[in-house]
This record gives C-alpha cells, structure tokens and sequence, in this order.
C-alpha cells in the first residue's frame, strides 16, 4: 500500500488537527483515525516525534495535564496554516481521496472473504454422508474447512465489534455520536447481514 501522507504532510495535518483545539497524544491519534473512518490509524511512534519536532519548531506548545500532555498550536502553526492554505486545501482532498481508497481496498478484501464464507459454508452444508470411507474423507475435511472458515469469521466479527464499541466510545466521549449516527450505523449493519 503506498504512503497515506506524502512527505511532510503528516505534519501539516497535525498542525490542522491541532487548529481546531487543544489535545493531548491519543485524542491526535484517534482524531486522525476518525479522519480516515478507521482505515487508517497511525503508531504512537509515528505521532509523538513529529509533536515533538513541531514544539521544538515553535509551532505548538505541550503542557501537563496531569498524567496527560497536551499539545496545542501556538500563533506562529496558525501563520503557518494561513501561509500554506492552498496546501492544506489539497491535503483535505487528499484525505478524502486517501479515504475512499482505503475503504475500497478494504470492501474488496472483505468481499473476497465473504465470497470464499460463502463458498465454504454452502459445500459444508450440500455435503452429506455418503456411506463410502472416502467419502467419508472428504466430508471431514470440507467440514473442518468450514469449521476454520466459519471461527475465522467469528473472530473477525468479535474484533470489529470490540472497535467499533471503542470508536463509538470516543465519538459519545466528544458528543459526536447522534441519533443520525446511531441510525446509518444500524442501517449499514443491516446491510452488511443481508449481503450474506
């Protein structure tokens, strides 16, 4: 997959974050996530450096708060985001570019896993003893294929369920998760359970 951010970019995009309030590390992190829908969520060791590369650049200033640092832009990051508002203008699009490829890379892979679900599933099921040892054979290994498949798909439903608790956490945290939310969230899961 090639780079979400072009060189220097995840920088700006911190300093954009950062324009609209005052956060500490993770709240950044997340904020970045949300940004992408999820797709795309950078390392702490990705985050934290260039912070600190801003702050050493006077861009922002990070004080204490309790157990937390929290980063905030300082006058000379907002000169710098009205200096470069035609760039800041292209990264936005860029995002959303990012974004929606992201996303189709991911409907692709899940399509695919979907496909081969269903494949698996419908043999395990249109198999039936048939009486010869052989048979018999290949029986238990459609049925153990079947058995891997179907945990595989449990797994991957248990994990997006333990995120997307977690992202919905965060979004009622910041009182951005609403009735609208709560309803193209149902209507895309009821979706998702019919495409089966």
């Amino acid at each position: 997959m090639s780079p979400v951010f072009a060189h220097g970019h995840l920088r700006l995009y911190l300093l954009v974050l950062l324009a609209d309030h005052p956060m500490h590390g993770y709240e950044v992190i997340t904020a970045l996530g949300d940004r992408f829908g999820g797709t795309y969520v950078p390392s702490a060791g990705t985050v934290y450096p260039r912070l600190a590369k801003l702050e050493e650049d006077g861009l922002v200033t990070k004080t204490s708060d309790g157990r937390k640092t929290v980063y905030a832009i300082t006058d000379a990051g907002r000169a710098e985001l009205d200096a470069r508002a035609d760039e800041v203008a292209q990264l936005e699009n860029g995002v959303a570019d990012s974004v929606k490829s992201l996303a189709d890379g991911v409907r692709a892979s899940v399509g695919a896993a979907m496909d081969s679900l269903r494949a698996d599933l419908a043999a395990a099921q249109h198999s039936g003893p048939t009486g010869g040892s052989a048979s018999a054979g290949a029986e238990a290994s459609v049925t153990a294929s079947g058995g891997r498949v179907l945990r595989d798909a449990e797994m991957a439903v248990a994990v997006f369920r333990q995120q997307l608790r977690a992202d919905l956490r965060r979004r009622a945290a910041r009182g951005t998760l609403d009735d609208a939310a709560v309803r193209r969230l149902r209507d895309g899961l009821e979706a998702l359970r019919k495409s089966f």
